[in-house]
């Protein structure tokens, strides 16, 4: 639906976010095909230049003394899908500038002295997988419609997936004439959906039935408004409407508004969707350390040293997993003999001609470029064992006070947050990871605490979110007594450990002044200190445990 929907409206940017190996990028080609001119489709590398998103000087021309524009790929793309994969990978500046192009629909260009505005009407879609990182979430405001993509589960499904595609590699020609009916049928639908839009009418009773909905929902940005009321046209025209009702606006609803709304327990559900349903379990019997009854409570802050931090890993290289380099913009440099610059510098380069040669003609070797830095963005996650416990309170006081001081101090540069918090028969992702400090801090500001210790579950959970960017912080008594996977509660938490590989710290809320706890044995499995929490409490040192994990 969202991307019928962008096809209808192209103001309308798509994300696609989800597991990987889904198909997003699939999908993300076919809809080109289905515009009803067929569209272009430009697939925006992470490594592009903004030369070469925006346009730039042309070095051909340029050293032939004649300095020109040349177009670059959000114009090349006009009429047609630009698709951004691992969107969440492209550097901050680029992004910023390829979203503004695609709201307003004109691409600017300024490059010494030279100026042009370009058409840039395309569908702007993007995807990512969110254990790769987060979205500034600036940017992911952006977005008119999110779609939120999960592998298929089913064995059957999955088996007609891989006959499709066998059927296609075998012969692409017979594969389209197979399915060509269905596609024209598409092509068709969103045609005459393009030629009906600007005649639909958004009364003012259901404007005001969106906004009612989203202030309900505690969403600030106006983009939810628009991107709803907008949505909502669409699928009225799509559907053959003239006029928007609250059923059009309720199918497009959790498109526009799942990835625009802060977690937290007292949001209503959204229209045309169903709260999550809690796990049925059994009750269980109390034990010493803990007991199932479950309360929310306020905690106060302690006040936790943090320190200004960065670093590098896996032998010094940055940036995300995949392979690719988050970069931020860096000096100016003359180009090496017989290279062609990846980023041309027209300024400096036309400068150097005119001080060694009198002419503004650049020479091979006159030339300068533009360099990239690695932009390191951390990953600081937190692991929380809110059992009933007696040391539950002074844990999540603690946990509290340096969540809230590396927010401030790190999340400045954009860096990451995730917090997962254990008790009764589960694990849960508390925080997914962000960089929205409001959103990291409300979530601290209620925590739930009590019943039992599912160690093992949060560990498996922590797995999934390390990247090679992650400090780890675990929090807990290390009384595990909730199995997963075996009968042993303790050795499925071993198990679990043993698989993380990531610089971090576990406080050990158990230990006495003479003896550490089970946490120790933990932190041994996973290569890391352990330490009291009366010692974390009164202020650790992050710098010197990140030394260590980097020289491990």
């Amino acid at each position: 639906m969202a991307l019928l929907l962008a096809a209808v409206d192209w103001r309308l940017g798509v994300l696609l976010r989800g597991d990987k190996g889904a198909g997003k990028t699939t999908t993300a080609r076919a809809l080109a095909e289905l515009l009803p001119k067929p569209g272009r489709f430009v697939n925006l590398p992470i490594g592009i230049t903004e030369d070469r998103l925006l346009g730039g000087m042309d070095l051909g021309s340029t050293l032939k003394g004649e300095p020109a524009l040349r177009p670059g790929l959000v114009a090349e793309a006009n009429g047609g899908v630009l698709y951004v994969d691992e969107v969440n990978l492209l550097p901050d500046h680029l992004a910023d500038a390829l979203l503004d192009a695609a709201a307003t629909g004109v691409s600017t260009v300024e490059r010494e002295g030279f100026s042009a505005v370009q058409e840039a009407r395309f569908v702007l879609m993007g995807s990512m997988n969110p254990e790769e990182g987060s979205l500034r979430p600036q940017l992911l405001d952006r977005f008119a419609l999110v779609a939120d993509i999960a592998a298929i589960r089913l064995a059957t499904e999955r088996r007609e997936v891989v006959e499709r595609r066998m059927v296609y590699d075998t012969d692409p020609s017979f594969f389209v004439a197979q399915w060509m009916e269905q596609q024209t049928y598409l092509q068709q639908r969103i045609a005459a959906a393009r030629v009906m839009l600007p005649s639909v009418r958004c009364p003012t009773a259901m404007l005001e039935h969106i906004s009612t909905i989203v202030c309900e929902h505690g969403v600030i940005s106006l983009r939810a408004d628009l991107a709803i009321a907008r949505a909502s046209c669409a699928q009225a025209a799509m559907l053959g409407c003239e006029e928007v009702t609250a059923e059009h606006i309720g199918s497009v609803l959790p498109l526009a508004l799942a990835h625009r709304i802060a977690r937290s327990p007292q949001r209503p559900p959204l229209p045309g969707t169903s709260p999550p349903l809690m796990p049925q379990t059994p009750p269980q019997s109390r034990e010493s350390e803990g007991t199932d009854e479950m309360t929310e409570q306020r905690f106060s802050s302690l006040s936790v040293k943090t320190p200004e931090l960065r670093w590098t890993v896996d032998g010094g290289r940055s940036g995300a997993t995949g392979g690719h380099k988050r970069q931020a913009p860096g000096p100016v440099v003359r180009t090496k003999k017989n290279e062609r610059p990846a980023e041309l510098d027209s300024r400096f380069s036309v400068l150097e001609a005119v001080i060694q040669t009198g002419q503004p003609s650049p020479r091979p070797q006159d030339l300068y470029e533009k360099m990239r830095e690695p932009l390191v963005r951390s990953r600081f996650l937190f692991v929380v064992d809110s059992s009933g416990s007696h040391a539950a309170h002074e844990r999540m006081r603690a946990v509290k006070g340096a969540v809230s001081g590396l927010i401030e101090r790190s999340l400045r540069r954009r860096d990451e947050v995730a917090m997962i918090v254990f008790r009764g028969e589960s694990a849960e992702i508390l925080v997914a990871p962000t960089s929205d400090v409001a959103t990291a801090l409300a979530a601290l500001e209620y925590l739930p605490t009590g019943g039992r210790t599912p160690l093992a579950h949060a560990l498996e959970l922590a797995k999934e979110l390390v990247t090679p960017e992650t400090l780890l912080l675990l929090v807990t008594d290390g009384r595990a007594n909730v199995p997963y996977g075996s009968d042993d509660a303790w050795y499925d938490a071993l198990q679990a450990a043993a698989r993380i590989r990531c610089p971090g710290l576990v406080v050990d809320t158990e230990s006495s002044n003479n003896a550490f706890g089970k946490a120790k044995e933990l932190a041994d499995t996973m290569q890391m200190e352990c330490i009291r929490l009366s010692e974390f409490e009164a202020g650790y040192d992050f710098s010197v445990l990140l030394k260590n994990g980097v020289d491990r």
